[in-house]
């Protein structure tokens, strides 16, 4: 398997295939880098290079007791980059990868990121707070980690309803993407799962977004039930200096997996512009 060792003894492993210009994927929270999977075939069918890694404590990367956090998340992908030196690159980040996306821009990316794309991102702010009002309640947050911490495999099997917007009338149920992203989940650690909770949901990534001066496109569904567009893509657009909008009327939040045709034509429009 590919892997590289951080600076502090973490193994990230990563897939590369293909060459051209390079487009990481950063996936989202808790899954690992198989879930672009309807992603890596496409764009490497269409002559891209295609990177995912699986985020510490995640799929195949060491299940390290800390480090579950954006800033060092953001380093992790930072001396991924570096090794494989990836110049000229798309980030594409969905969820919790979106912010972990933006952050290793803003922060890292200088010289080496073209643009960045965020989907069903958790920017600029998830949890609610006295400056945040709109956001979700902390108790939310806490029922998220309570369910994880205590019964993960049940916890897990009933967050993919919602994930996926199985719960709305009308929705065609796949059991495949159900258990595939279950599979995922508990490749991880439960400790950082656990903790990268906070992570996904404290983190405030406003400085981020207004830092960025490439273009970044943002896309997210109307109907998502974990990240509601309202506190985050619509948020994030007004706060990106080069950014487009394109929001999806009935989407959820694991779009790129049931709507790839569409997700799909998307990324490869604003790559190619």
């Amino acid at each position: 398997m590919s892997k590289i060792t951080t600076k502090d003894g973490t193994e990230i492993y990563y897939k590369d295939w293909g060459t051209g210009q390079p487009i990481v994927f950063h996936h989202g929270w808790p899954l690992s880098g198989d879930d672009w999977d309807g992603q890596m075939m496409f764009f490497l069918s269409q002559g891209f290079r295609v990177i995912a890694h699986d985020r510490r404590g995640h799929g195949r990367s060491s299940q390290t007791s800390d480090g579950h956090d954006m800033d060092t998340y953001a380093a992790d992908v930072a001396e991924l980059t570096q090794t494989l030196d990836l110049k000229n690159a798309i980030h594409i980040g969905h969820s919790t990868g979106g912010g972990e996306a933006i952050r290793y821009a803003a922060k890292y990316g200088q010289g080496r990121v073209a643009k960045v794309v965020l989907i069903s991102a958790v920017t600029p702010l998830m949890v609610q707070t006295e400056t945040n009002p709109e956001g979700i309640p902390e108790a939310v947050f806490d029922g998220i980690r309570e369910g994880t911490a205590m019964k993960r495999p049940q916890y897990f099997q009933d967050f993919t309803i919602p994930f996926y917007g199985y719960n709305r009338e009308g929705a065609t149920i796949s059991q495949g993407i159900r258990d595939n992203w279950w599979r995922q989940a508990m490749m991880g650690g439960i400790k950082a799962h656990y903790e990268g909770i906070k992570a996904f949901s404290e983190t405030d990534f406003t400085e981020d977004l207004k830092r960025v001066d490439i273009p970044v496109l943002v896309l997210h569904g109307e109907d998502d039930q974990i990240v509601p567009f309202p506190i985050s893509g619509a948020k994030s657009i007004k706060l990106l200096k080069h950014g487009k909008l394109i929001s999806y009327p009935g989407f959820p939040h694991g779009m790129p997996a049931t709507e790839a045709a569409t997700i799909n034509a998307d990324l490869f429009a604003f790559i190619k512009a």
